[in-house]
């Protein structure tokens, strides 16, 4: 009894790995996706420290800076659903969109990083990190981050038809006893 148990898991483990792979094949642009999705929640999960940020530096455009890094976070979700419908072509117009998104985040990120380097290096007044302000660091290093993701997902996005046919080359189909033995159906005589 204990051996059939032992037996099976292998086999469910096997057989999610193929049905995971089979998956891929069909929409691989599910790995870009997971990375954007990745990219999303390292800055929305980080908010607090950013939105703290914003408030003791207080420089100009940085509160939209953080705004505009939500809105093209979400707008570059929907561009992506839109880009790649199901069983149908990638839409190219949502692809530029989807592109024109994930630079906007980079540049929104790069504005906001080198506000925090100014207020850091400035003359008068320069923000010193102790323990009351190490949330600056943290939103420093949340949105460093997030342009590192949003670049990988570009990159994804960029590379998906290669490793699209990468996929398509793995062997998913499942080995059934007996289809060796079977012969021919001659159907010439009827």
């Amino acid at each position: 009894m204990k051996q059939k148990q032992m037996s099976a898991k292998p086999r469910r483990i096997k057989e999610f790995i193929r049905k995971f792979f089979v998956s891929l094949k069909r929409s691989p642009q599910t790995i870009a996706l997971v990375a954007l999705a990745a990219a999303f929640l390292v800055y929305s999960l980080n908010l607090t420290s950013i939105a703290n940020t914003t408030a003791r530096i207080n420089s100009p455009n940085m509160g939209q800076c953080e705004f505009a890094a939500m809105l093209f976070s979400i707008l570059a979700f929907v561009c992506f659903l839109r880009a790649f419908p199901k069983r149908q072509k990638p839409k190219i117009m949502m692809l530029v969109l989807l592109y024109a998104m994930l630079a906007g985040l980079v540049f929104v990120d790069g504005v906001y990083l080198l506000r925090i380097t100014q207020a850091m290096t400035r003359e008068v007044s320069p923000v010193v990190i102790d323990d009351s302000t190490a949330f600056i660091l943290s939103a420093q290093n949340t949105v460093t981050a997030h342009i590192v993701c949003v670049a990988v997902c570009a990159v994804l996005v960029l590379l998906l038809p290669l490793y699209g046919k990468l996929l398509k080359k793995i062997n998913t189909s499942i080995d059934v006893e007996g289809n060796g033995e079977m012969e021919a159906i001659d159907i010439s005589d009827e």
